[in-house]
């Protein structure tokens, strides 16, 4: 396996990660409304996620021989701040976090053919399980951007 190119991914995840900290702390700012509470705990929640994945990318970093990334990835304030405005901006940014997941398992699983078969394993487990909960977390923001009773994944 190329670790160059797995370090690479690692510090494209860790960067975005860390831009999901900053996302849902500032979307966690600009709740207002009824439902404020509930919604402020979610995306406070979805900020101290973020930082836990930006950790754990930036120790494989590490355990690979490489240095962690100090750079954070694309912040744009849109001045949207609609609930619904907020969820779709989320769901983006997830789809991006989760094809950088794609990316680094892609990486991973080409390097079977290499002779670094442990890193490569510990690195498709790692990436196997950040897809899983990224996909959880798209599915549970195309829900809340539905009405009731639509059946129908959000478009």
């Amino acid at each position: 396996m190329s670790n160059k190119l797995a370090i690479q991914a690692l510090n494209n995840i860790m960067e975005l990660e860390l831009a999901g900290v900053v996302k849902y702390t500032h979307y966690s700012l600009m709740v207002y409304g009824y439902n404020r509470i509930p919604i402020v705990s979610w995306l406070k929640g979805n900020a101290d996620e973020s930082l836990v994945h930006a950790h754990k990318a930036g120790e494989l970093v590490t355990l690979l021989g490489g240095h962690p990334s100090l750079k954070i990835g694309p912040l744009l304030e849109t001045e949207q701040h609609d609930i619904g405005d907020i969820l779709r901006e989320s769901l983006e940014h997830e789809k991006v976090a989760l094809g950088a997941y794609y990316e680094l398992l892609r990486i991973a699983t080409a390097s079977h053919l290499g002779d670094s078969g442990a890193q490569s394993v510990l690195l498709e487990e790692y990436a196997r399980e950040m897809i899983v909960q990224e996909e959880m977390h798209l599915d549970e923001v195309n829900k809340m951007l539905r009405r009731p009773g639509d059946l129908e994944p959000f478009k």
